[in-house]
């Protein structure tokens, strides 16, 4: 998928600037929920599967900030955090296997349209369903999986899920959950 990203912060600004100047790619994982959240961690835990990018266009600002696109291009396994000089943390990874030409079965992928267009109308969320019913199965399932207002946990075992089938049956579970508890305190771990 592409990622519309607007770089400000400073250690961003390295990072992308470094990335340009090298192989435009960038990894991208969460922080873990908790410290992170409250601001007590100055490098908060990681999750350990994050997703690296490549720099497809970008656009720098007069004063500085950017405006980039970053295209998916693998799934990423961190092995250790390395201890740099640099404002942006770097990390030893190993790239996943790729999964591709991935299907859902009529079925699931029913379920998934069915469920996706409660899930829209409930959100108030304007959407067009003929371009959608367009859309090959791992474009639905990953455009709904990044632009769905789920909480970090839910977004991380998404992008965890081992396969597409996987990936859309929890989507249709979590929009099901967040569609019953509408503006309720809600935790998923």
């Amino acid at each position: 998928m592409h990622l519309p990203l607007h770089i400000f912060e400073p250690r961003y600004r390295a990072m992308v600037s470094d990335a340009m100047a090298r192989d435009r790619r960038i990894g991208m994982v969460q922080p873990r929920p908790g410290l992170a959240e409250k601001g007590q961690a100055a490098k908060p835990p990681l999750f350990d599967i994050g997703c690296v990018g490549r720099i497809a266009d970008f656009e720098v600002l007069d004063d500085g900030r950017t405006n980039l696109v970053l295209e998916g291009i693998a799934l990423f396994r961190i092995l250790r955090e390395l201890d740099v000089t640099t404002a942006f943390r770097q990390v030893e990874a190993e790239l996943l296997p790729a999964r591709e030409n991935e299907t859902l079965a009529l079925a699931e992928r029913s379920s998934l349209e069915m469920e996706s267009r409660r899930f829209a109308e409930a959100q108030g969320y304007a959407v067009d369903w003929d371009a959608v019913t367009r859309l090959d199965d791992e474009a639905l399932v990953n455009g709904i999986a990044q632009i769905a207002p789920f909480d970090t946990a839910a977004k991380q075992a998404l992008l965890e899920a081992p396969d597409l089938s996987a990936r859309a049956e929890l989507i249709v579970q979590l929009m099901q959950f967040f569609g019953r508890h509408d503006g309720e305190e809600r935790v998923t771990l």
